[in-house]
């Protein structure tokens, strides 16, 4: 078989070894400094990645002193990442554009709060609602039918009702009206020949007569505009209308309602509530969602309606005279603070976002660019502010703004 020159060391010419006896000498030093310097490198990253995770104290911890940093865990600085234990790496240039912001929260008592459901009402006292006293045809008014979102003022024609009657009334009615002409005019006839005997006849009779047409003409003109009559529609309250569903032509009932008027800036919230002894025990409330708009108590009902007991509210703009951002009938939350006191962490209601499996959870940054999820136990303060009860620490530094963004990076 044959060989290769390059491959067989008894074929290096002898000269070669003679003319270059230092490099042979040197080359063993030099793999050995180059080994050393890759030893000494990966030695100083290494002591690098532990002071970056040295950095970590506040918020690596949980409420209890338990170490939150998963042992093991490599962390991916290129960029945004969601890490295998669940945290998430955030660059700090990522951190600027999302405008993320953390604070070291401390622990502190806050009014103990209770969650009730409840929905906007109408304040009868700055609302109102038209209906048809009998049924008919619907006929615009002098400025056409109104539509929802209008605003009008009190005393306004919104629109007519112009009534029907069934067809055997409105021929006995039409043969009263021919009736009552037909007497009219031999009144009439009658008192033109009395007055012209005057001063033969008695003064009583030709006033009787005189009386006597006057009446039939009224009974005449009265049953005539019967025939012919429609009913005005008017604004009870000035405000907007809230609800309107007519149309020109349209038929409706007695007593159906047909608009309802509601003042934008005046509106109630009534809420419900199984517990009896709550309404002793109310020191404010606000509606979730709402932070423009607060509530005043106004009284509890003394009677259980289908098992519980109705609060109602009346919604206080934060600035007097502006519209409020509800609708009648809007299901909302109502946020009771109690007297007494309890003790948490209060947030900001934005820190509070949920993980996949719908828990809320906090998020907690352990490192220069690491963030950990940490479930909490959280209760609504108001609008705005959540007191979180159990999941944290008092060194835990938690991400107040841009929570949800962070969520959000897969």
């Amino acid at each position: 078989m044959r060989r290769s020159a390059l491959s067989c060391p008894s074929l290096i010419p002898a000269a070669h070894s003679a003319a270059h006896p230092a490099a042979h000498s040197a080359a063993p030093s030099v793999r050995l400094s180059a080994v050393l310097s890759i030893a000494r490198s990966a030695t100083l990253s290494a002591a690098l990645l532990s002071a970056t995770w040295a950095l970590a104290a506040p918020g690596a911890h949980g409420p209890g002193g338990e170490h939150l940093d998963a042992p093991g865990v490599a962390v991916n600085a290129s960029g945004l990442a969601r890490l295998p234990d669940g945290s998430v790496n955030v660059p700090k240039a990522a951190q600027r554009r999302m405008a993320i912001r953390t604070v070291l929260a401390p622990q502190s008592e806050a009014a103990a709060t209770v969650e009730l459901p409840g929905k906007v009402v109408m304040d009868p006292n700055a609302s109102g609602r038209v209906q048809a006293a009998h049924g008919g045809r619907i006929e615009p008014g002098p400025r056409g039918l109104p539509v929802a979102g209008q605003p009008v003022k009190r005393g306004d024609v919104l629109a007519y009702v112009r009534h029907h009657a069934e067809p055997y009334a409105l021929g006995a009615q039409q043969a009263q009206l021919a009736e009552l002409k037909a007497q009219r005019q031999l009144a009439e006839a009658r008192a033109l020949r009395l007055e012209g005997l005057e001063g033969t006849v008695p003064r009583k009779e030709i006033e009787a007569a005189r009386s006597e047409v006057q009446s039939l003409a009224e009974r005449e003109r009265s049953i005539g505009a019967s025939l012919g009559a429609r009913e005005a529609l008017v604004a009870p309250v000035s405000g907007v209308i809230a609800r309107a569903e007519l149309v020109a032509g349209q038929v409706v009932d007695p007593r159906d309602v047909l608009f309802e008027v509601i003042d934008p800036t005046r509106m109630l919230v009534e809420a419900t509530t199984a517990d009896t002894k709550l309404a002793g025990r109310i020191g404010g409330a606000a509606l979730q969602g709402a932070a423009e708009a607060k509530l005043r108590l106004l009284g509890v009902s003394r009677s259980l309606r289908d098992g519980v007991l109705p609060l109602m509210f009346a919604v206080v703009p934060a600035k007097a005279g502006t519209a409020l951002p509800l609708a009648i009938g809007q299901p909302v939350t109502v946020v009771v603070q109690a007297r007494e006191r309890i003790k948490g962490i209060v947030l900001p209601a934005q820190a509070v976002v949920r993980n996949p499996a719908n828990e809320p959870i906090v998020w907690i940054k352990s490192g220069t660019e690491r963030f950990i999820p940490q479930p909490v136990q959280v209760r609504a303060l108001d609008a705005s502010t959540v007191v979180v009860t159990q999941g944290l620490g008092t060194d835990n530094r938690v991400v107040v703004q841009g929570a949800s963004l962070i969520a959000q990076i897969r």
